[in-house]
């Protein structure tokens, strides 16, 4: 059955190259959210199609942070009500969001057929994107390892907090003992200075190099930005309300920079590879392997 799926999927999705970038934390707080949606938006700014995948399937809250108003989610695709485009909203700059649900129990465990509704319901996607950006939830639950180890690249937002540092460290410890995953980029948020988010990454560093057959590399350091909470408020970007804040500019670049990171051709340049590494949990051979 698996392998049906991943042959239909592949025979849907052939031309369709897209950067697929999962962003994740190990813990809530640390920002991840907001660096999604103005990473999106600012590539969206770039001219890139960009679709944002709400990933904390029980808590979501990408919706809210925009402002927007959604009738339908993810769970209604997944009870056959409608279909993922169906539920796609606009945000800034014409990105597109795919919303979860908020307080709802059952998204946070889904089973094995619903995983693969999930999943089909991509695969049937008709809407044209090139950049696809995974929200996940915070911690460490399947839906976010299945996630993460699916994409091409995943952006580990860290903060200057230890439980940052070490809710990111068993992340990536799971991913790579138990998924075989051993490229991370991270991004260092929040921090006081460039100085500070360097001396972040080393710290983390330390750790992995001892303990881990990981690969890190520091993508972004973004500045503490009091800009951030008040467009928070005004349920805006920063990237869009405050564009020459420190903040919008260190996500800019960080945009800049996600767009030179190669989409692997075969097999990982494709939407049903993602697909399919959701569907079958096979390891995989894109840029994070």
């Amino acid at each position: 059955m698996i392998e049906d799926q991943a042959s239909s999927l592949r025979r849907m999705n052939q031309s369709r190259l897209i950067k697929v970038i999962a962003v994740t934390g190990g813990k809530g707080g640390v920002g991840k959210t907001n660096v999604t949606l103005n990473t999106a938006i600012s590539l969206a700014q770039q001219g890139k199609r960009v679709m944002v995948l709400d990933a904390d399937l029980g808590l979501a809250n990408v919706d809210v942070l925009l402002g927007l108003r959604v009738e339908k989610n993810l769970s209604h695709v997944l009870s056959g009500e409608c279909t993922l485009d169906e539920v796609l909203v606009e945000g800034p700059y014409g990105i597109k969001i795919a919303p979860a649900s908020s307080g709802s129990q059952s998204m946070t465990e889904l089973t094995p057929t619903q995983h693969a509704g999930l999943i089909r319901a991509f695969s049937e996607l008709q809407s044209q994107i090139d950049v696809l950006i995974v929200d996940t939830a915070a911690g460490i639950s399947d839906m976010v390892l299945s996630f993460s180890k699916a994409s091409q690249d995943i952006l580990m937002v860290v903060c200057d907090e230890p439980t940052s540092l070490t809710d990111a460290y068993a992340l990536i410890k799971i991913l790579n003992k138990e998924h075989g995953v051993f490229r991370f980029k991270i991004v260092a948020n929040m921090v006081r200075s460039a100085r500070e988010g360097e001396e972040l990454f080393t710290k983390l560093t330390k750790v992995t190099d001892r303990f881990l057959d990981v690969a890190l590399e520091l993508v972004a350091v973004i500045p503490f930005d009091e800009n951030v909470r008040k467009a928070v408020r005004k349920q805006k970007a920063i990237v869009d309300a405050f564009p020459t804040s420190p903040a919008a500019m260190a996500i800019r670049k960080l945009a800049k920079k996600a767009m030179e990171w190669p989409i692997p051709t075969q097999p990982g340049g494709h939407l049903e590879f993602f697909l399919e590494q959701l569907v079958s949990g096979k390891k995989a051979m894109g840029d994070n392997r």
